[in-house]
């Protein structure tokens, strides 16, 4: 896909991974809308550095299961829709509030997105989901299941919306920024069991969302950016 003055939506857009993508998408052309839900000034000096006209921020707060309604009305028509927003909490116990929090932030929104988004009357668009690396791993906590459902969603609509050419794919990221709650040191005993042995460069990461995106022949697709910690 050309994204020349093409609109692409793209959720948790003002910080950390969020904005590369945005930054690469700009760069190439897109009319970028950047969901934020707290990080407003940090999306507002984000749209003062993007190449071209026509950005915006948008607020939502997918904790409220009317959220995505209310952003998709306000962003109108877009032609490209990268769930990036996502709830994460690192401790090992989480409450039933918390687990909660996981399925509406990191699925029952990026979902109601991609209903909304499927449902416009285009004649091309694709879709960009962002999960994780853990997907691929044992682990049965709320984030991980989360995480992965969505992944199997992604297929199901790829399958479903193919024949109106609309895609439906996804990047699965490994170890790239660690959390704010994480130490540096836990990042570096993270990365001795990845292949590479190194943290994912976030302009990799970025750049393999909008390959995705502009890739017309390439849907159903879950691309591992993680190092090789799929493996």
């Amino acid at each position: 896909m050309d994204f020349q003055k093409k609109s692409v939506l793209i959720t948790g857009g003002s910080r950390r991974g969020g904005a590369a993508i945005a930054a690469v998408f700009a760069a190439a052309g897109a009319r970028v809308l950047i969901h934020v839900h707290t990080h407003r000034d940090e999306g507002a000096q984000l749209l003062e550095t993007l190449p071209g006209k026509g950005h915006r921020m948008l607020a939502a707060d997918f904790s409220r299961p009317d959220a995505a309604d209310q952003l998709f009305a306000e962003a109108g028509r877009i032609d490209c829709l990268v769930n990036n927003a996502s709830f994460f909490k690192l401790h090992p116990q989480h409450s039933d509030a918390e687990n909660a929090l996981f399925w509406q932030i990191n699925y029952e929104a990026p979902k109601r997105l991609m209903e909304l988004f499927a449902v416009q009357n285009l004649t091309q668009g694709v879709v960009v989901n962002i999960l994780d690396a853990a997907i691929w791993h044992e682990a049965c906590d709320a984030y991980t299941q989360s995480r992965r459902a969505l992944g199997d969603l992604t297929l199901e609509f790829a399958k479903k919306y193919g024949a109106r050419n609309l895609r439906f794919n996804a990047v699965a990221p490994g170890p790239m920024l660690p959390p704010n709650e994480l130490p540096q040191s836990k990042m570096e005993k993270v990365l001795q069991s990845v292949p590479l042995h190194r943290p994912v460069d976030v302009q990799d990461f970025a750049r393999a969302v909008l390959f995705l995106a502009q890739c017309k022949s390439i849907t159903g697709a879950i691309l591992p950016v993680d190092g090789g910690q799929h493996l």
